[in-house]
């Protein structure tokens, strides 16, 4: 028997009911989002490229239930006229009716002379064709049974076919359209991804993508299916009616003007729920990751709250917008149902009269029904409640389309986001063998005019480690993004051989640079897919050369299955030390000639550090030279560097060798490997390299 849930943390607030309309009244001042029936078109048509890859199936849908819905419309006043005319009255078989149900022609009525349908002759017809006979009428009721029987099994069989195929088709919609979400996002600059919240890009992509569906179904197909069967009711009953059916139109007056008067209200709601869903989703994705930190301060009371605030806010963002959509359907439901209770009284009043139906025996060779009986009724009553629940059903797609298209309009919102950092029209090839990579002259800041690097000039060659050192925000990482071309200098260029990065397109650039990250991002796969993952045709033998460079393979081999094994949730029965020696055998794997490595023996002792080094230093040198940057403040790792470069406040202040920056006694470098070891700033002269 499973036990309820405890509290995070003790102290959290109980707040186990939830208010039923707490804050409802509360005014929406905002205005409501502009989306009018052209913009709404508008969005409507940029479905379309998402729907074209499955064209051919659309046009087998559409057949379907073009030949689905009149079928069984007229099956089902066929059957209605058979069981309540002819088996419960008795009255003779039209001859279509006989022939379907393999009769002769003593079952069938006599015919009825067009044009002069009256009273008189219709009592000279009844003279000379008498009612069905007992026996007849069983004979009858059995084949209705059968051939019923046989149509329910039929439509049941082919109404789970078409809506299965249906749900494919729509799900294959949404796919393309999440996956170009997707594709889009990660097109898009650091910069971007930097200012936007994870969460919100996580509900994007999968839950306001998965409106797509619901606009297509609910506002394509629905209103069309409910269009189509209101017009086909509202024809039939003014065959037997015209006075009723203009009633029926006029009562539709006050339903649309109810509708349209609580639109721009409902549009504000739908506007606030996906709002407060993103947030919700957002706050639980940074509470999750930061699920350590959150322990370790003991805030767990905290960010309960702040979810449970998120959750309530969500939740009544969604009630009041699904009560608004109510309310407004309850108004539409009374008209209808107001409409079906008027016409039961007229249509009971006409039966008893023994009223004519307005056309007469053009309905007699439709249906039967020449004067109002209760045949007549059931089939009039059934297409007056249809008229009611198809209008009802097209106002309510019409309120539900309001939701559907904010949200169509926000997933859409990202893909309409340009990214900054573009292919060229025509790319030339990165240059091969790499020799030098420079930066000439470059600024960059991640907002106008704040200049994270200023006028930066540094080249590092092939077969030479170059480290990149400096104080928390100096801009090292920034320099060496530059380089992978996620951003775009502002000024100046960042050069493969002297040509710019810009003139290159990104896929090979950055086929041509590999990078270990200081945050060790691994995935709950096997150790040899982690080291492999970005170099998809890597061989057992390159993972495991990979592996020994980054002095991996020890105790890889001591796991219960070595490379097979398989890792938890971001690599957790691993310590940090070892998940940066596979995040180091990952950069590695690939065999590019520009290496990255940030941080990359921050964890590491210093045995397993000198012989990581040691090993980077000797691959570097293979072949005709690779080149590697190191962004690093531990100072073992520093002085090894064939070169280094000390950024302070976006610039190079300093550069060279370990033993010739330590040699300058008032130096900058000098100063900081002093601070780095801890020592007063007075005995930095003395310090020893």
């Amino acid at each position: 028997m499973a036990t309820p849930p405890t509290r995070p943390a003790e102290g959290a607030p109980r707040r186990d009911a939830l208010p039923l309309l707490a804050g409802y009244r509360q005014p929406l001042s905002a205005p409501p989002p502009r989306i009018g029936a052209r913009r709404m078109v508008r969005l409507g048509l940029r479905t379309w490229p998402f729907m074209r890859p499955l064209l051919r199936h659309l046009l087998t849908l559409l057949a379907l239930a073009l030949a689905g819905l009149p079928a069984g419309m007229f099956a089902g006043i066929f059957g209605i006229d058979l069981l309540n005319n002819k088996v419960l009255v008795g009255d003779k078989l039209q001859p279509l009716q006989a022939r379907f149900l393999l009769l002769g022609e003593e079952y069938v009525a006599a015919d009825v002379e067009r044009g002069k349908d009256d009273a008189a002759q219709r009592e000279a017809a009844a003279d000379r064709q008498p009612e069905l006979t007992p026996s007849q009428r069983r004979t009858v009721r059995n084949r209705l049974l059968i051939w019923s029987t046989i149509g329910a099994v039929f439509a049941a069989l082919f109404g789970f076919g078409v809506y299965y195929y249906s749900v494919w088709i729509w799900q294959c919609v949404n796919q393309n359209l999440r996956v170009a979400m997707v594709e889009r996002a990660e097109s898009l600059s650091l910069k971007h991804h930097a200012e936007a919240p994870v969460g919100d890009a996580m509900f994007r992509v999968y839950q306001d993508s998965a409106m797509i569906v619901n606009v297509i179904q609910g506002g394509v197909v629905a209103p069309l299916y409910a269009a189509y069967g209101l017009l086909v009711a509202l024809v039939i009953v003014a065959m037997f009616a015209p006075w009723f059916a203009l009633l029926i139109v006029l009562v539709g007056v006050p339903m649309a003007w109810l509708a349209a008067a609580s639109t721009g209200r409902i549009r504000l709601r739908a506007q606030r729920n996906r709002v407060a869903g993103s947030a919700l989703v957002s706050g639980a994705q940074e509470a999750l990751t930061a699920l350590r930190i959150v322990k370790a301060n003991h805030a767990e009371a905290r960010v309960y709250r702040r979810f449970d605030d998120d959750s309530r806010g969500a939740l009544n963002a969604a009630y009041f917008l699904r009560l608004d959509i109510a309310l407004v359907t309850l108004g539409v439901a009374t008209l209808g149902g107001g409409l079906i209770i008027g016409g039961e009284y007229l249509m009971v009043t006409w039966i008893i009269e023994e009223r004519d139906t307005f056309l007469g025996a053009a309905v007699a060779a439709l249906v039967g029904f020449v004067v109002w009986n209760y045949g007549a009724l059931e089939v009039a009553r059934g297409h007056v409640t249809g008229v009611a629940v198809g209008a009802s059903d097209l106002l309510g797609a019409w309120m539900r389309m309001q939701d559907l298209f904010i949200a169509l309009e926000r997933a859409f919102a990202l893909l309409d986001l340009e990214p900054e950092v573009v292919d060229p029209a025509h790319p030339v090839p990165v240059p091969s063998p790499v020799a030098e990579v420079a930066w000439r002259g470059v600024s960059f800041g991640y907002e106008r005019g704040k200049d994270v690097l200023n006028d930066i000039d540094l080249a590092a060659q092939a077969g030479a480690v170059t480290a990149i050192v400096g104080a928390t925000g100096a801009g090292k990482s920034t320099l060496l993004a530059l380089l992978l071309r996620l951003f775009d200098p502002e000024r100046g260029a960042v050069t493969i051989n002297g040509v710019d990065l810009r003139a290159m397109a990104l896929q090979d650039i950055r086929a041509t640079a590999a990078i270990a990250l200081q945050k060790n991002v691994l995935f709950a796969d096997t150790v040899a897919a982690n080291i492999a993952f970005g170099a998809a045709r890597a061989d057992r033998a390159a993972i495991e050369r990979a592996a020994r460079i980054a002095d991996a393979d020890g105790f890889i081999r001591a796991m219960p299955n070595g490379y097979e094994t398989e890792l938890g949730e971001r690599g957790g029965k691993l310590s940090t030390g070892q998940r940066q020696r596979l995040s180091i055998a990952r950069a590695l794997v690939r065999d590019a000639p520009i290496l990255i490595l940030d941080e990359p023996t921050a964890s590491l002792d210093a045995r397993t550090e000198k012989r990581v080094l040691a090993n980077l230093a000797a691959w570097a040198e293979q072949g005709q030279g690779r080149v590697v940057f190191l962004i690093t403040h531990r100072l073992s790792t520093i002085k090894n560097a064939d070169k280094i470069a000390l950024l302070e406040g976006g610039r190079i202040v300093e550069h060279g060798t370990h033993e010739a920056l330590m040699a300058a006694a008032a130096g900058r470098y000098r100063a900081f490997v002093s601070a780095e070891r801890g020592e007063p700033q007075d005995a930095s002269s003395q310090a020893a390299p």
